[in-house]
């Protein structure tokens, strides 16, 4: 790889008690209590840190197995890899033949960020000398980014997130889920909490992998419902009222998040916000929607409105295009406020790079940690492990017999580094079902022994 190393950071230390020695160890295996660390660091500060992360915390090993599972033998050789260094400066086209020369990388060069880009047909860092150098193949990647709901979240805007608005987060995470595994039958789909404002997924079965941008782009949009800031929402009937059973379902799901999003939002708490409620009705219609009583509370209004609705379309003979707005209005209304937001040129692209997992999220500390689907509801985004904590839980590890040296598995990283070792794992041997040419045996034992040893 060619690049200009920004020089090594200094070398990290424990961090003094106030007494100025260093803190207690504690026994094995436990995660001594520590300070709660939240924000940024600063660059000098972050470089320290990140030495001791790269070096003791960071899952390399299985990231390199995740990475390579399709052809474990030429490792991560024709794999983009891209690294964002101290200073802002950007370093494209990195490959590694080994994890073990990736970890050394890692370490030397301290980036503050790591893209990971697609599989190409000779090595990146060769780029500049192959006349036809193009992406093979790439998992098919899906963006969702706070920011992007900042025309209907009343409590934050921009970068800020909480608990009310990260209700966004999970809602998109159990229709988009759904639908690729229920409708496209996808089984290796990883979930990751982006660091900061946002979650990426990755998918990672074969034939995802394999997908052209045409398969990509009609992917992408069979999932996309929502059309910009205008309540332009992609919702089709049937003559009899009834929407595509995946779009339906969707529905379904979304329904409950929604309605916990109106009250915290208070999306109808006022007559102007319900007048914006009321705005995917036809205006010719809107008056006979109205709350009767603009004290009443924002989800008691939502009930008026979906008792309305019913009571109304139970009364037409004949529907117009009139009539047809107030006929799925509920459903636009739903899907506006809370249907998944995705940024189509990421999924469709195979040259696009996304953000690795694990990284540190320079701005905010936070590591990127994978999200169990299954338990999305439940995922805190303000209790993701910090790299400070996780640095001092470090230094509050103990061996039983004083030679054993803290790793992630001391810290309170280890739920989500096992989360991640069991998705590679069982990628790992879906790949050596699938590959079992290429699948070298010798390499698929060493692969298997590293995620079964907590290597790293």
């Amino acid at each position: 790889m060619q690049t200009t190393d920004p020089g090594q950071a200094s070398p990290a230390t424990l961090h003094p008690d106030a007494d100025g020695e260093s803190k207690k160890r504690r026994t094995e295996g436990a995660v001594a209590p520590v300070t709660q660390h939240r924000g940024a660091l600063s660059e000098e500060e972050l470089k320290i840190e990140l030495k001791v992360y790269y070096d003791r915390l960071f899952p390399t090993s299985f990231l390199f197995h995740w990475l390579s599972s399709m052809s474990p033998v030429d490792g991560l050789k024709y794999r983009e890899m891209s690294f964002t260094l101290p200073g802002d400066i950007y370093v494209r086209y990195c490959s590694y033949v080994t994890k073990e020369a990736l970890k050394n990388d890692l370490v030397s060069k301290l980036p503050i960020k790591i893209d990971i880009g697609a599989v190409y047909n000779a090595p990146p860092n060769m780029h500049a000398s192959i006349a036809n150098f193009a992406p093979v193949h790439k998992e098919l990647v899906f963006d969702i980014d706070m920011t992007d709901y900042d025309d209907i979240r009343t409590c934050c805007s921009g970068a800020a997130v909480c608990d009310k608005c990260w209700v966004l987060m999970s809602a998109a995470i159990r229709v988009v889920h759904t639908i690729l595994t229920k409708d496209f039958g996808f089984e290796h789909v990883l979930w990751i909490f982006s660091g900061r404002r946002g979650i990426h997924c990755w998918v990672c079965d074969s034939r995802a992998r394999k997908l052209g941008h045409d398969a990509r782009e009609a992917i992408i949009n069979f999932l996309s419902c929502y059309q910009g800031k205008e309540k332009k929402i992609n919702v089709s009937m049937n003559q009899y009222g009834h929407m595509h059973p995946s779009m339906q379902r969707a529905y379904e799901q979304l329904l409950p998040y929604f309605e916990d999003l109106l009250e915290s939002q208070g999306w109808m708490d006022t007559p102007e916000a319900c007048d914006k409620i009321l705005e995917f009705i036809d205006p010719s219609l809107r008056d006979e929607f109205r709350p009767s009583n603009d004290d009443d509370a924002g989800l008691q209004k939502w009930f008026e409105l979906k008792n309305r609705v019913k009571s109304f379309l139970f009364r037409q003979k004949k529907f117009t295009a009139a009539t047809n707005s107030v006929r799925s209005c509920l459903q636009r209304i739903v899907f506006y406020h809370a249907y998944p937001r995705l940024d189509v040129n990421v999924s469709k692209h195979l040259n696009h790079l996304l953000k690795s997992p694990f990284c540190v999220h320079p701005k905010t500390g936070k590591v990127c940690v994978p999200i169990d689907p299954k338990e999305a509801d439940g995922f805190d985004c303000n209790a993701v492990p910090h790299i400070l904590q996780l640095h001092d839980e470090l230094n509050a590890f103990r061996s039983t017999d004083g030679s054993s040296k803290a790793t992630w598995s001391s810290t309170s990283l280890k739920p989500s580094i096992e989360l991640f070792r069991q998705f590679v794992t069982k990628l790992m041997n879906a790949a050596r079902v699938e590959n079992p040419r290429s699948y070298a045996k010798h390499i698929a034992a060493k692969a298997q022994q590293d995620v079964a040893t907590n290597e790293w």
